[in-house]
């Protein structure tokens, strides 16, 4: 039987319970355990899909085609395991699918209630698909405190009652709390008493943590730690410090230095666990600190104002650095500055001339369109590497079909009214398991787009043929609007290969450019996959090209 970690968080947001669970889940798998990690989101949305990314940041796709909050991709980055639909549940979600049974008359004819119908029902989401792993971990969003999140704290206090003990007398359970001090200047004093209030909030819940995480931004006095176990009815070793860190990929050696998966087993009674493996780690950071050269890259987007809009594209140029043992530097570019002036004429010469390589990520509407085409034009007429994304692989072709095939009206049916619709909504599609899609320009937005993991099939002599080292890939899509297959020889013609197809030939996967250093447009998200100790093939070839670039200039 899994056992359960439950992580909460108290005083503030954004203190890094995700990338705490994510750090702990990896060291708990240097110890040879098998770890899964789920995330508890309390907004009412049934999923972010139609959550703008100011407000939510970016939305992580699993293979299963489940559009989730942008912590799964930290769980996947650090442990390696495929997230999927089952691992993230919003209140939205679990009210859904309650209110769905209650118009069937599954209760027959009893009231519904938050107690027990909603905390069963996140009870059993948690349960869910538990074979095989060794433990469980499970991050509630939010603070306690949060009217949105106590249906959530009451469901795992009564797991902590269901799931007892096992045979030995240990606990299946442990209970890990993210708190803050602070540091305030005027006083010249680290303020525990946040922590404590936060403490007394949760176990008047009914829940006492057993593990106390403390974000701090200077060391936490001995004195201090035994202060805060003494308050909050814990060890004084279970009071653990959380340092800001330079990389997120340090983390996971920082918090083993400190204790933390030591004390996470010691409360669960386990004292025979084998040493920790942590070589991997080690070669991450020493790639990290003890980098040969430097490449800068210009992201030309639409959401730059908040990197957290393209975490995963951030940390797979990340990747892409360890790979090729360079740091990467990213000059995020807003879009809308480009846009061609009265006359038509773009100026992004100043702002692109720097870059050693320009990456188009994905993105929605018209807005800065106009910008991300000319930053296509400026990265082939100058051979500077580029890198599209989704929506910078369609902002390619449609600068091909205008500049090169002589097609002026070309451009989105997503932007309006299109004379040449060189992309286009895609109608219908095969999902993997065989079963026809359909969607209409007037159908939902929430979950209707061609998502997940999709195969593809690249061309034998091509680019990126030889990057993957395979004919046939396998990677994840979130879009709408797809690249018109009925261009396809007139963008062919102009030099822009079809590089990549589904595999019935019918929806463009890959365009990329053959007489180019290094010019390749995919219509999925391969910065999903990608991973510090397992860089994404295409992340890390685009480096290698963008470190060739920084030679010449």
């Amino acid at each position: 039987m899994a056992r359960f970690i439950f992580i909460t968080g108290g005083v503030v947001s954004s203190l890094g319970k995700g990338l705490m669970a994510a750090s702990l889940a990896a060291l708990l798998q240097a110890r040879g355990y098998n770890v899964r990690i789920r995330k508890f989101d309390p907004y009412l949305n049934v999923d972010p899909g139609t959550m703008s990314p100011y407000q939510h940041g970016e939305v992580y796709v699993t293979d299963d085609g489940a559009e989730t909050d942008l912590d799964l991709g930290h769980y996947e980055r650090f442990t390696g395991v495929p997230a999927r639909q089952s691992d993230n549940v919003t209140t939205g979600r679990i009210y859904q699918g309650i209110i769905a049974k209650e118009r069937r008359g599954d209760y027959l004819g009893a009231t519904v209630q938050v107690i027990p119908h909603v905390t069963n029902a996140i009870k059993e989401f948690a349960l869910a698909a538990t074979e095989g792993h060794d433990f469980i971990i499970c991050e509630i969003g939010g603070t306690v405190g949060d009217i949105e999140s106590l249906p959530f704290i009451e469901a795992i206090r009564q797991l902590r009652n269901d799931l007892g003990k096992d045979e030995k007398g240990r606990p299946n359970t442990v209970s890990i709390h993210t708190t803050l001090i602070p540091y305030i200047a005027a006083a010249g004093e680290l303020k525990t008493k946040p922590t404590q209030h936060s403490v007394r909030d949760l176990t008047s819940l009914g829940i006492q943590p057993d593990v106390l995480l403390c974000r701090v931004d200077r060391p936490l006095p001995e004195a201090e730690r035994a202060k805060i176990a003494q308050f909050c009815n814990v060890r004084k070793e279970a009071v653990i410090p959380a340092l800001d860190a330079k990389s997120i990929y340090s983390v996971p050696l920082q918090y083993h230095r400190e204790g933390l998966d030591a004390e996470v087993l010691r409360a669960f009674g386990i004292d025979d666990a084998p040493a920790p493996d942590l070589a991997r780690w080690d070669d991450i950071v020493d790639r990290l600190e003890n980098f040969e050269g430097e490449v800068t890259i210009g992201v030309v987007g639409k959401y730059v104002g908040l990197p957290d809009a393209y975490k995963s594209l951030t940390e797979a140029l990340i990747h892409g650095g360890l790979a090729n043992r360079v740091k990467v530097r990213i000059n995020w570019l807003d879009a809308e500055l480009f846009a061609p002036d009265a006359d038509g004429v773009a100026d992004v010469a100043p702002m692109l001339e720097p870059v050693h390589g320009i990456l188009v990520p994905g993105g929605f509407g018209e807005r800065g369109s106009e910008g991300k085409i000319a930053s296509v034009q400026f990265a082939r007429e100058r051979n500077v590497p580029f890198f599209g994304i989704c929506l910078g692989m369609q902002m390619a072709c449609i600068e091909a079909a205008r500049n090169i095939s002589g097609i002026q009206g070309a451009t989105s049916s997503e932007f309006g009214e299109a004379e040449e619709p060189v992309v286009g909504l895609i109608t219908e599609w095969m999902d993997p398991e065989g079963l026809r899609q359909r969607r209409d320009a007037e159908g939902e937005l929430g979950g209707t787009m061609r998502l997940g993991a999709y195969p593809a099939v690249l061309g034998g002599n091509s680019v990126v043929r030889t990057i993957y080292g395979t004919e046939c890939i396998t990677e994840r899509h979130r879009h709408r609007y797809e690249v018109n297959i009925h261009y396809k020889a007139a963008l062919e013609e102009g030099g822009l290969i079809f590089s990549g197809m589904s595999p019935d030939g019918a929806l463009p996967e890959i365009v990329e450019r053959p007489d180019h250093p290094w010019f390749v447009g995919v219509q999925f998200h391969p910065e999903l996959k990608s991973k510090p100790f397992d860089p994404h093939p295409l992340f890390a070839s685009f480096i290698e090209a963008a470190v060739k670039q920084s030679r010449l200039v």
